[in-house]
């Protein structure tokens, strides 16, 4: 076999290896970024709260927690992370409780509990739908929170419905520019199915904005958060919290500057 052959041959292969690589990454695409997603019929039992059903404009059901405010008193939305659960947040329904705010947090769709499979529409239309159910349960204020996956969700929640304020932790600038800084040599703008794009609406959201992001994150750097902040609209504040990453940001100081923020509306 002459050199020029087997260079052929080489690069016929590293072609063949490359198009493997980006096809699996297209078709698994969905199942990297919701890991969180089972499909199981069982509810999640929360320890916390009232276990309630949620229809969406489109025929699903999402499961969800509600822990209803006293009159008067503000209620948080909570739209989770791609790997979180709503009973990991005892410990927030129960020290917002002792201020008399309220909390509801939901299952996406193809979550536990809830029904379909979960998509970046698919999650924008449960984030409205669940503002839609509490409005018809609360007088008060409600306050949008979303963390990591959950912020894009929040900030288009927000920028939709009459929403008081909104808290944004360890937000992005888009799942698109993430997904680029990961794979650099995949053309993702073309490939990417859900690109999250917060920061086509954030400079819509009128509403009081809190931003809390860790300096370590590894996950959604700083600089995304930063980027997201600085296309923000007045008023907004942003709190870098310099010992923490992505997976270890609550804690009493995290609550309670939640909590200032939110009574702060009042």
């Amino acid at each position: 076999m002459t050199a020029t052959k087997l260079l052929l041959m080489l690069s016929m292969m590293a072609a063949f290896a490359y198009l493997s690589l980006v096809g699996l990454t297209y078709v698994s695409q969905r199942t990297i970024l919701y890991p969180g997603a089972s499909w199981m019929p069982t509810p999640e039992q929360a320890s916390w709260g009232e276990n309630v059903s949620i229809r969406t404009p489109d025929g699903e059901t999402l499961h969800a927690t509600y822990s209803q405010a006293e009159p008067g008193k503000a209620s948080v939305l909570f739209f989770l992370g791609n790997a979180d659960r709503i009973g990991n947040y005892d410990f927030l329904a129960q020290a917002l409780a002792l201020r008399g705010i309220g909390l509801l947090a939901i299952s996406y769709r193809g979550y536990p509990g809830s029904t379909g499979a979960p998509s970046e529409a698919g999650l924008m239309t449960d984030g409205l739908a669940a503002f839609d159910w509490l409005a018809g349960r609360t007088e008060g204020k409600i306050v949008v929170l979303g963390q990591s996956l959950g912020s894009g969700v929040a900030v288009n929640t927000a920028w939709q419905r009459p929403a008081s304020a909104v808290v944004l932790v360890s937000a992005y600038l888009s799942v698109l520019s993430l997904a680029e800084a990961r794979y650099p040599f995949f053309p993702v703008s073309l490939l990417i199915k859900d690109p999250f794009r917060s920061d086509l609406r954030i400079a819509q959201v009128r509403q009081p904005k809190l931003f809390i992001h860790g300096r370590r994150d590894a996950i959604i750097p700083l600089s995304s958060g930063k980027a997201l902040f600085d296309i923000a609209s007045e008023p907004k504040r942003m709190l870098v919290y310099d010992g923490s990453g992505h997976n270890d940001l609550w804690d009493t100081r995290m609550v309670g500057d939640i909590i200032r923020f939110v009574e702060a509306l009042e």
